[in-house]
């Protein structure tokens, strides 16, 4: 078993700073957890403390049946892949791989092995001679991946690995990366995975459950799906997805027995099941949150409650397009497919239109807890 259990974790700071607010999280045994956050939100402490490379200033870890508090590094069955790829550059790709194994007094034919079999994994057997210098960004990665894979780990620990990569070479990566952790699972081998970003695409397509940080709290663990679609607080909402989750303060409106919201001086009428939650929970001031899919708009009038606004900054992005719409309380974006979009952006900027939301989407939450009183 390699379950990873923080219990009460804490972080605090010779100056007095506590990092890390006595989090609990429990990561199953072959699990894929990302831990995402704003920079400054304590992920990358949180998972040094695990490494052991960050004292912990109070609280417990437990790596399976042990608690690993007070041992080194070396003996808490770790493998860490770091950002700057942390590769020796005086050896080859194959004296990498290796070395640790070297270390461990490994027979020779059994280093061999497991580097050819590392090797083979990653499609690094054509470079095993190169030295880091002759590497580009994503090959050095996957060597310091195959560096990590070759200790035959309980846990893998990812720092933010493909921070240094361009756009194309991180998606690879992702993908990469991804069906290793599903190769080494299904071969019975430990893959138990921790791995921290501050990008969400990342955390969105990697993970099998994902802890959202702010400031040293944990503010949400969940699905990839559940987070989307049943964020907890306002945090998680506008910091999971992109682009971002329109949120806006917003009035309650109660007619003829129904509650709604009051967006761009119209009414929403909110779903009975929604507004039967709302109304329990007694909060007056509130804001409104609905993802930007949730948001179709059009240049007539359209059937049903709507609101009017300016259409003021188009982002084409090929397949679809973000519709920047400006309104008596702020902005709100909608993302609209470019064959329901082409009849909006012909007529260019700056053009009255009228936009509707998709009710059964709407999230409403408590502006003082920033609660979702709506779920």
């Amino acid at each position: 078993m390699a379950e990873v259990i923080f219990k009460q974790l804490r972080k605090t700071y010779s100056n007095g700073f506590e990092a890390v607010h006595g989090i609990d999280l429990k990561i199953e045994d072959g699990e894929f957890m990302v831990i995402v956050g704003p920079s400054g939100c304590a992920k990358s402490t949180t998972l040094r403390m695990l490494a052991g490379l960050e004292s912990i200033s109070g609280g417990e870890i437990r790596i399976g049946d042990r608690v690993v508090n007070p041992l080194p590094p070396k003996d808490r069955g770790i493998a860490m892949v770091f950002q700057n790829y942390a590769l020796y550059p005086h050896m080859t790709v194959r004296e990498n791989l290796a070395f640790g194994l070297k270390l461990s007094r490994l027979p020779k034919a059994e280093i061999e092995r497991q580097v050819s079999d590392a090797a083979r994994m990653l499609e690094l057997e054509d470079l095993l001679d190169r030295l880091p210098r002759q590497l580009s960004g994503g090959q050095a990665q996957r060597v310091a991946v195959g560096r990590a894979i070759v200790k035959k780990p309980d846990v893998f620990l990812f720092d933010e690995p493909l921070s240094n990569l361009d756009a194309k070479l991180r998606a690879s990566m992702r993908v990469r990366i991804s069906d290793l952790h599903r190769q080494l699972r299904q071969s019975g081998r430990p893959a138990t995975s921790v791995y921290v970003t501050h990008d969400q695409t990342e955390a969105m397509t990697m993970g099998d459950r994902i802890c959202v940080m702010k400031l040293g709290h944990i503010m949400q663990v969940d699905t990839p799906d559940k987070l989307y679609r049943y964020p907890r607080n306002m945090f998680v909402a506008g910091f999971i997805g992109a682009p971002e989750m329109n949120i806006r303060p917003t009035e309650l409106v109660h007619e003829n027995g129904t509650l709604g919201l009051r967006v761009g001086g119209s009414v929403f009428t909110l779903p009975a099941a929604v507004a039967a939650k709302v109304a329990a929970h007694g909060a007056q001031d509130v804001h409104y949150g609905i993802r930007p899919e949730f948001v179709s708009v059009s240049i007539a009038k359209p059937n049903g409650e709507s609101a009017q606004g300016r259409l003021l900054r188009v982002e084409n992005m090929g397949h679809e397009f973000y519709l920047y719409i400006s309104v008596d309380d702020g902005e709100i974006i909608s993302r609209m497919s470019a064959e329901h979009a082409s009849d909006v952006v012909v007529n260019g900027l700056g053009q009255t239109v009228y936009f509707q939301f998709e009710s059964r989407q709407c999230h409403v939450f408590d502006t003082s807890t920033q609660e979702n009183i709506s779920l």
